[in-house]
């Protein structure tokens, strides 16, 4: 498969004239997903905000269900943590069958791209959430609960960028990805 296309990964990647990363990346847009070691962190931070995405959602959805049905709290961060993996693989399929890929090959390289990402990302987040005094007994209506999950969120992303950005480095994670971005 040629990567001809620099635009889909200058959307994850550039970050000013492609002089500045030197006329091989020019012209090897696509030589992250192969391997190569330097990755920017700008790249990193979009693949972790890419996760984060999914996981919010993932983890509202299931706290907001949770809440509703009157689960306690081990079932609905069970629940919270499911949903979160749902959502995460689900944007990245969306964007990869978007590109023509068959359900699944699609479905194999969310799993690769994204499972790493999501486990970290649900540690971090979970743990602060669980070892966060009265966080755990906030109710979604108490501005304690929203503002504690915001912590957590930006914890996990803060922890779980540096490991998007390693995994991209060797060609794994989101490098998988980017192959299938037309």
């Amino acid at each position: 498969m040629q990567h001809g296309h620099h635009d889909t990964h200058a959307e994850h990647a550039h970050h000013g004239p492609e002089h500045e990363h030197g006329p091989e990346h020019a012209h090897h847009a696509h030589e992250g997903h192969h391997g190569l070691g330097k990755v920017s962190w700008r790249m990193a931070a979009q693949a972790t905000l890419h996760c984060l995405t999914g996981c919010a959602i993932g983890e509202v959805l299931g706290m907001v269900i949770g809440t509703a049905l009157g689960w306690g709290n081990m079932q609905t961060m069970i629940l919270a943590i499911i949903l979160a993996f749902f959502f995460g693989y689900a944007l990245t399929l969306r964007g990869i069958l978007k590109a023509g890929v068959d359900f699944r090959t699609a479905f194999r390289v969310a799993l690769a791209a994204d499972t790493l990402s999501i486990a970290v990302m649900e540690l971090i987040d979970n743990g602060v959430i669980a070892l966060w005094p009265g966080a755990m007994d906030a109710h979604l209506s108490d501005p304690m609960f929203w503002w504690i999950l915001a912590i957590a969120l930006a914890a996990a992303f803060v922890i779980t960028t540096p490991v998007n950005k390693w995994m991209i480095g060797r060609g794994k994670g989101h490098a998988v990805v980017h192959q299938y971005h037309h």
